[in-house]
């Protein structure tokens, strides 16, 4: 059946509001097999006008068939300037929308399938990169779906009488969407892995500790999470600075008739990822992002972890080992005169521990002191986050790794770097820029069919950490036998 319809241009398949579009990609010159994209399908009503605000709203039904041919609107405003990832903006109010990439559309397959979360801080990012076209999972076996959220303020921002978690809740009716209808895209709604990066990583944890969403997926894979857990009180007083900085009440009413173009100047000042902002998230976290609320979500995510939550769920999760040394790739000047020791203390690391690390960290600091201070930052942020929340979950199914091949373009494995090895996408658009101009097909072969292998059996190939804290390394020579973590014991 499949090789005749590679020879149709569209394909349609009926989804529970209304009957859908999509168009098959042939066999292109990478080799890989056709299948088929369905772009811009909305799992909610438009949030604007009473919606802004509002807790998202099942699309309602439509008759005859809907184009899903081009990408939806995205919650993304302009360019923020904030990733290395091609994440294109897209105008429009139907932001919530899902993207479902298949080999076997209207078939009874059951393959398993893969849900991608993007980053950007919760502030940016967009479902419309052509990095995260799921082409190879469909070669490989997987049925995949990228997924839109509100943003910044109008996703997570504390209002007085609004519901709160308002992206979180966008997460979950797209769950909810998938668990209804991937199986008429030959999916298996029993055999759901949610997976993101950075922010979208965060997000994989928050749901994977949030009750409410144990329900809606099974297998989780977080790629240089970042987890928020922003409290209430924290949320509360950023609503009400931005409500008076904008000059209205902190209520719908108020801030409704604030116009997008004003919130978005507001945040920005709040959401700014330099090497300061940075180093104050190892202490607080970023500003915007899921909310402690006592609610949606009852308490912080690493208590959930401990109490048992997703216990059943197997997770995999690591990050590079350098995520933001390009923040402080610059200040190799400001930092010459300044003593190690006192470097680390400035952030962060306590007295007693800097001799360790150093030591721990010798062939960094060879490199400069702008390369430790990065070092320091992602410890903090990531690598010693990573082994708490292994720890948090105890005898559940988890498993680690480090990415450390050293980028062409930049000398080491920075942010964002491992999300084309994952997609196995390293000929796609943009990929020079952040990897250089000969990134190893081989490394990404070693990536992605551990990711594969994870999503369609629960197993990516390698040992768990245990008390040895031992991860799986992807760098220029892969290999199966697990190595230590990360120098970061004395950051614990």
């Amino acid at each position: 059946m499949a090789s005749t319809q590679t020879q149709m241009k569209h394909v349609e398949v009926q989804t529970s509001a209304g009957r859908v579009r999509g168009r098959w990609r042939p066999t292109g010159e990478s080799g890989r097999a056709a299948s088929a994209a369905f772009l811009g399908i909305p799992f909610a009503e438009p949030p604007v006008g009473e919606l802004r605000f509002a807790a998202p709203v099942p699309k309602a039904p439509w008759t005859g068939v809907r184009d899903a041919l081009e990408f939806g609107p995205t919650a993304q405003r302009g360019d923020p300037g904030v990733t290395l990832i091609p994440e294109p903006s897209i105008p429009g109010e139907s932001t919530l929308n899902v993207n479902v990439f298949t080999p076997h559309p209207g078939e009874d397959e059951r393959l398993p399938v893969l849900v991608w979360i993007h980053g950007g801080g919760f502030f940016a990012g967009s479902p419309a990169s052509p990095w995260y076209d799921g082409r190879a999972f469909n070669r490989d076996g997987v049925v995949t779906v990228s997924i839109s959220y509100r943003l910044g303020f109008d996703g997570f921002g504390w209002i007085e009488d609004a519901p709160s978690n308002r992206g979180v809740r966008d997460w979950l009716l797209a769950l909810e969407w998938v668990q209804e209808n991937i199986a008429a895209f030959g999916g298996d709604p029993d055999r759901v892995t949610i997976a993101g990066q950075s922010a979208g990583g965060g997000a994989v944890l928050t749901l994977l500790g949030m009750p409410a969403a144990q329900h809606l997926f099974h297998r989780a894979y977080a790629i240089s999470g970042a987890l928020t857990d922003v409290s209430a009180e924290r949320a509360e007083e950023f609503g009400r600075r931005l409500a008076a900085d904008a000059g209205v009440a902190p209520t719908r009413e108020g801030l409704s008739a604030v116009p997008e173009e004003r919130i978005l100047e507001l945040q920005k000042k709040a959401t700014t990822l330099d090497a300061k902002a940075l180093d104050a998230m190892a202490e607080t976290g970023l500003p915007l992002g899921p909310i402690v609320d006592g609610d949606l979500i009852p308490r912080p995510t690493r208590e959930s972890l401990r109490a048992g939550v997703g216990a059943g769920k197997p997770l995999v999760m690591g990050a590079t080992d350098d995520e933001f040394s390009m923040a402080t790739a610059d200040a190799g000047s400001a930092l010459r005169w300044v003593p190690a020791r006192m470097l680390l203390g400035k952030l962060g690391v306590p007295k007693d521990r800097r001799s360790a690390y150093l030591a721990a960290n010798a062939d960094v600091l060879a490199k400069g002191k702008a390369r430790l201070a990065g070092r320091v930052i992602t410890d903090r942020l990531f690598r010693t986050a990573l082994l708490r929340l292994a720890a948090d979950r105890g005898d559940a199914p988890t498993w680690l790794y480090r990415f450390s091949w050293p980028s062409g373009s930049f000398g080491f494995a920075e942010h964002c770097i491992d999300v084309p090895f994952f997609f196995d996408c390293l000929d796609g658009p943009a990929i020079e820029p952040l990897a250089g101009p000969h990134p190893p097909q081989a490394l990404a072969d070693e990536v992605h069919s551990a990711a594969v292998a994870f999503i369609t059996d629960g197993d990516p190939g390698w040992p768990q950490p245990g008390a040895s804290r031992t991860a799986r390394v992807y760098d220029a020579v892969t290999t199966n036998m697990p190595r230590a973590f990360a120098a970061v014991e004395a950051l614990l």
